[in-house]
């Protein structure tokens, strides 16, 4: 459900006397997913500011929001791990890399495993 009047999103303007006035909000640019063999994947491990615990992290993925949350849920249950994907990284629970480096590459995905 979306808000009739979404003052949040207004781009400049405050007030119009214009009846059939409408306020134009700029689009978010998301990138067309590329193909397997041209994605840089990296797969690294992480412990900074997650209380101790560790996470292996997916980056590098290019493509639009969907295509990564349908790759984070494949992978996660191939793992057989919990985890989530935010800000463009894949998260996984616990130390997965070489999992990872292995399911990915028989994806087709270029994949370089960091750490």
């Amino acid at each position: 459900m979306t808000k009739k009047n979404n003052w949040k999103q207004r781009e400049g303007i405050v007030y119009s006397t214009n009846k059939n006035f409408q306020y134009e909000t700029h689009a978010v640019y998301e990138p067309d997913t590329l193909p397997p063999q041209q994605q840089q994947l990296k797969v690294l491990i992480d412990k900074s500011q997650r209380a101790g615990k560790t996470v292996t992290l997916v980056t590098g993925f290019v493509g639009k929001a969907a295509d990564l949350e349908t790759l984070g849920k494949t992978l996660k249950g191939q793992c057989g791990v919990g985890g989530s994907v935010k800000d463009g990284e894949i998260l996984l629970q616990g130390d997965q890399r070489d999992k990872l480096v292995n399911l990915l590459t028989k994806g087709g995905y270029k994949v370089k495993r960091v750490g």
